[in-house]
């Protein structure tokens, strides 16, 4: 006689099996680094997990070493000055190799500053990873913060809802640089191949379509260095 299984266990098996598929997909979702020296890491972190994503924060120099794709948050661009001033330029020159490698990098605020060639009246170091223009603390200090709605292409129909926050302003781009999205006369969102920019944070937003646009970016480059 064929014996069934009460249904509790049948649902306990099934629950078992769906874990183990999440598991596997979670092992399989890249390996993202976030910079995690300030700003909203954190915050970065959640919404590349709701997305599909897994985090790492990136706070030593063997940390880029595991990771297979980077984002830059915004903050103080002093703070990781002295980061890379610390470890004898390593920072800087590291990210600049990541990124000429094919990684994607995406940085948010001051992560558009760090991935840029020229910063506006300004010495500061940076990677010369994207052929764009960046003027610091365009909007004036943080009391000056305001979320604005912007049309994005790439993101779908509904606007999206950007968060300025002591936000630089792109203000030129090269021929290579695709314009995602504008603000009045400057750039808010641009890419250059592997490589991503907002001017904007959309960590703090519950609209994880910037980071969703990020990952399809990773797991393109993913399959590209795998087909070789």
């Amino acid at each position: 006689m064929l014996s069934i299984p009460p249904l509790s266990q049948l649902t306990k098996a099934g629950a078992a099996d769906a874990q183990i598929q999440s598991n596997d997909a979670l092992r399989q979702a890249p390996l993202i680094g976030v910079l995690a020296l300030q700003g909203d890491f954190a915050e970065h972190e959640e919404a590349l997990e709701r997305v599909g994503g897994r985090a790492k924060q990136v706070r030593h120099l063997r940390d880029f070493d595991a990771i297979e794709a980077l984002i830059i948050p915004g903050g103080e661009t002093t703070t990781i000055n002295k980061f890379d001033q610390a470890h004898d330029g390593k920072v800087f020159s590291i990210i600049g190799e990541l990124g000429r490698s094919g990684m994607a990098i995406y940085g948010t605020c001051m992560g558009s500053i760090i991935l840029a060639s020229h910063i506006q009246s300004s010495n500061q170091k940076c990677t010369g990873l994207m052929d764009i223009t960046v003027r610091r603390n365009a909007y004036g200090p943080q009391r000056a913060s305001f979320e604005t709605a912007l049309d994005i292409k790439e993101l779908g129909e509904q606007p999206y809802p950007a968060i300025f926050i002591r936000a630089p302003q792109i203000v030129d781009a090269g021929s290579g640089v695709q314009i995602l999205a504008r603000i009045n006369d400057t750039i808010a969102m641009a890419r250059q191949g592997n490589l991503l920019v907002t001017t904007f944070h959309p960590e703090i937003t519950e609209d994880s379509r910037v980071h969703q646009y990020f990952l399809a970016m990773v797991r393109s480059q993913a399959m590209r260095k795998a087909a070789g």
